[in-house]
């Protein structure tokens, strides 16, 4: 899988994992990460994911990275806000008061770029990516992010009956990819209505990781 295949969901509006609403597990844990108004939220390959809508509406900040300019383009659109557009090494900026979105390659965002956050929330990131590159993707993110407490959700099926992405990443995963520099805590299991693509059941697994400073 490379960067065409996302470039190509969106050039022909295949984005089904797009949700039309914010989504009920930000909703129901994010006070989890115990974040005062005004702090900066990461969202990690966000598309145009109306989770921002809910977190800008509740007195947050965002930043978010994605591969797609066209998803960013669509994101301030269905905001009604008029970006301002900046060339940050290889990722382009867009921002205005209160968010910042870097496109491109996540991998190129560095810290320095990014700025200091206050939390992570990746509902669509981690269970995006194929198996190969998701301990390289989770220890990047724990180094831009200065291993900031995260808010994961990921999906668990069997993948042998569906193709991702979203990719099932079982719970023992989520242990070798995190537990390094975070302590993990699972807040909810629940199953997903009609199963993955119709084809096998699955179930979302909501974590909480909170970095640990020294490792």
């Amino acid at each position: 899988m490379d960067a065409g295949f996302w470039h190509r969901k969106w050039e022909t509006n295949d984005i089904g994992f797009h949700c039309a609403e914010a989504n009920p597990h930000l909703v129901g844990y994010f006070s989890e990460l115990s974040l005062e108004k005004g702090c900066r939220v990461f969202l990690p390959l966000c598309g145009k994911t109306l989770d921002i809508a809910w977190l800008l509406a509740g007195g947050y900040r965002v930043a978010g990275a994605e591969l797609s300019r066209i998803a960013i383009e669509q994101l301030f659109a269905g905001l009604g806000i008029e970006p301002e557009i900046s060339q940050v090494g290889e990722l382009s900026r867009y921002s205005a008061e209160g968010i910042d979105i870097f496109v491109g390659d996540i991998f190129r965002l560095s810290g320095a770029a990014l700025g200091p956050v206050d939390a992570v929330y990746d509902r669509a990131a981690l269970v995006a990516l194929p198996g190969e590159m998701r301990e390289r993707y989770a220890a990047h993110l724990a180094e831009i992010t200065a291993r900031a407490s995260q808010l994961l959700i990921c999906y668990e099926y069997d993948q042998e009956m569906a193709a991702g992405p979203p990719f099932s990443v079982c719970n023992e995963e989520v242990d070798r990819c995190y537990r390094d520099a975070y302590d993990l805590t699972r807040l909810a299991v629940t199953e997903v209505p009609g199963g993955m693509k119709g084809k096998c059941a699955a179930r979302e697994n909501v974590w909480l990781l909170r970095g640990r400073v020294n490792g």
